[in-house]
Formats: structure tokens, sequence, C-alpha cells
């Protein structure tokens, strides 16, 4: 490999591990730890990716459909709380309850999640044991 080519390969790795440390955030960043959200409405797409998973609800209101996007904590942390990529799926009515997003009004960071079974899984990130109001240890 001569100079010029391996100082391209160096810039990419660069450029592909600095895209990485910017998509995480920290909660308090993000999202209001003192102003919470219940909604309920139909999955319309998820993404199970790190570093947080991401799903997105169509909530409809006085028969106006706002889609809300919606953060889970990492897949090997949900996984530990009994998800799989398969919990949610498109279609499937949901009630969330979380932390309401700082920037957009439909942008949360879900706490947990009631499935139309009835089963409640807990969804918080890992900042959520710091978030006040928390009621955890």
């Amino acid at each position: 490999m001569n100079v010029k080519s391996g100082a391209v390969v160096v810039g990419l790795c660069l450029l592909s591990s600095g895209a990485a440390l910017v998509a995480h955030h920290s909660f308090s960043a993000e999202y209001d730890g003192t102003k919470t959200f219940k909604i309920v409405g139909a999955v319309s797409k998820v993404e199970w990716t790190n570093p947080h998973v991401r799903f997105y609800v169509d909530v409809t209101e006085s028969g106006q459909v706002t889609t809300w996007n919606l953060e889970l904590a990492s897949p090997s942390a949900l996984a530990r709380n009994g998800w799989t990529s398969r919990t949610l799926k498109v279609g499937d009515t949901v009630t969330v309850e979380g932390y309401a997003g700082k920037a957009v009004a439909t942008r949360g960071a879900a706490r947990s999640v009631v499935l139309a079974d009835g089963r409640s899984l807990f969804a918080g990130t890992a900042d959520d044991a710091n978030t006040p109001g928390d009621g955890r240890p």
C-alpha cells in the first residue's frame, strides 16, 4: 500500500468513528427529566440498532395523526429487560410513558411500553436512573 492510499484509509476510519461519537448523546441534552408524557398509538416503524433502539408511534387525536419518535435503551440493555427485536411490530397498539424531548414536541425517551396484550416492559435509557422523580435508587 502506498502512502496516499494509506492516508485515505486512515481518513475514512476517522470519519466513520466520528459519526458514531456524534450519534450518542447525554439524556439531559435531549430530554427533560421533569416533563413526562403518556401516549397511545400504533407502531409505524422500529429501528433495532445501536446505540439506542428507536420506534415510531402514530397517535391520532381529533382526526389528526402525529408520529412520535421514541428512543429506548440499547439493544443489549433491552434484551436484559425481556425485549427482543420482535417485541414491537408495525401495527401494534402500544401505550408509552416517558420523558419529553426538549427541542421537538413529538420526540421522547420511552420509560415504559405497555403492549396490547397488557404486558408492560421497562424501556428506560441508561441515564434513566439519574432522572429526578424516578423513584429508583
